[in-house]
C-alpha cells in the first residue's frame, strides 16, 4: 500500500476505535455534568457490558467464528444482545448510584470518587473469578463483507460500529435537548438546588443519568467485543482511561465535546501506533491528557462545570 493509502486506512480504523471511546466518554461526561464526579466504576461497567452481550449471543447459539444466522434473524439477535447489554449495565449503574453513592452525596471531599474506585475493583474481580481470568472468544457472526474505495478497505464491522454509535449519540442528544427529563438533567447540571426548588426530582434525575451513562458503557463494551473478537476482565482499564482522556479533551460535562474527544483520541491512538510505535501511542494520549488539564482544563469546546461551592 502507498503511504497515502496507509494513512487513509488508519483513519478508518481510528474512526471505529474513536466511536467506542466516544460512547464510553459520554458516560463520564454525563455523570460529571450532574454531580461533578469522576465515576471510575464506569471502567468496569464497560467490562460487564461486553460479558452480558457475549452471554446473550451464546444463548442464541452463536459460538466462536461460525456464522449460523443470516439476514433479519442475525440483525435481531445482535439487536437483542445490544439491548440486553445496555439494560444490564443501566440497571447496574442504578444500583451503584442508589446503594453506594447516594448515601455519600452530602459528604464533601473525594469520598464518593474513592468509592467508585472500590466498586470498580469489586466488579472487575467478580468478572475475573467468574471467567477464571481467561480471555473469552467473542462470536464473529457478521459476514466478512468489505468494500474498497481508492485502495482503502472498509469492513462491515466498521460500518456497524459507525451506525450504532451515530444512532446512540443522536438519540442521546435528542433526549437531553428535546425531552422534559433531558431538560431536567440540564437544569440539575446547572444548579441542583435551584432545580430542586423548581420542583425537579433531583434524585430521579441522577438515577436516570447513571442508567443512561452505564447503558452507553454497556453498548461500547459489546461493540468492543464484536470488533476485536475477545473479552476479558481487563479490557476496561485501557479503554476507560482513553475514554476519560477523550472526555477531558473535549470538555468534560459537554456532550458534543465527549463525541469529538473520542474521535480525536481514536485517531491519535491508531495513527500513533502506525507511524511511531504501538508502545508510544499511550504515552502520546496521556501526555495530551496532562497537557489539556494544565493548559486548557475546559477542554476543546470550553465547557467548564459550574462552581457549586
Amino acid at each position: 500500500m502507498s503511504p497515502t493509502h496507509i494513512l487513509l486506512q488508519q483513519i478508518v480504523n481510528g474512526l471505529s476505535l474513536g466511536a467506542i471511546y466516544a460512547l464510553l466518554a459520554l458516560g463520564f461526561t454525563l455523570v460529571y455534568g450532574i454531580l461533578e464526579l469522576i465515576n471510575f466504576a464506569h471502567f468496569s461497567v464497560f467490562v460487564v457490558g461486553a460479558m452480558a452481550g457475549l452471554l446473550v449471543l451464546q444463548a442464541f447459539g452463536l459460538q466462536g467464528q461460525s456464522v449460523i444466522l443470516h439476514g433479519a434473524p442475525l440483525v435481531l439477535v445482535l439487536l437483542a444482545a445490544l439491548v440486553a447489554a445496555m439494560l444490564a449495565c443501566g440497571l447496574l449503574g442504578v444500583l451503584i448510584e442508589r446503594y453506594t453513592l447516594r448515601p455519600l452525596r452530602a459528604v464533601t471531599g473525594p469520598m464518593a470518587m474513592i468509592t467508585t474506585i472500590g466498586v470498580s475493583y469489586i466488579l472487575v474481580n467478580l468478572v475475573l473469578l467468574l471467567t477464571r481470568a481467561q480471555s473469552l472468544n467473542y462470536p464473529d457472526p457478521l459476514p466478512a463483507m468489505t468494500a474498497t474505495f481508492g485502495g482503502v478497505t472498509v469492513s462491515g464491522k466498521a460500518v456497524m460500529i459507525w451506525i450504532v454509535a451515530a444512532i446512540l449519540m443522536i438519540a442521546l442528544d435528542r433526549f437531553v435537548r428535546r425531552t422534559r427529563l433531558g431538560q431536567a438533567m440540564r437544569a440539575v447540571a446547572q444548579d441542583q438546588e435551584a432545580a430542586r426548588m423548581m420542583g425537579v426530582d433531583v434524585d430521579r434525575v441522577i438515577l436516570v443519568t447513571f442508567f443512561v451513562a452505564s447503558a452507553l458503557a454497556g453498548a461500547a463494551g459489546m461493540i468492543f467485543g464484536l470488533y476485536y473478537n475477545f473479552a476479558d476482565y481487563n479490557i476496561g482499564y485501557t479503554a476507560g482511561l482513553m475514554a476519560f482522556t477523550a472526555a477531558v479533551l473535549g470538555g468534560i460535562g459537554n456532550i458534543p465535546g465527549a463525541m469529538l474527544g473520542g474521535v480525536i483520541i481514536g485517531l491519535i491512538d491508531t495513527l500513533g501506533s502506525q507511524y511511531i510505535a504501538a508502545k508510544w501511542a499511550d504515552v502520546i494520549v496521556f501526555s495530551i491528557l496532562i497537557g489539556t488539564l494544565v493548559f486548557r482544563p475546559a477542554g476543546l469546546l470550553g465547557a467548564l462545570a459550574p462552581n457549586r461551592s
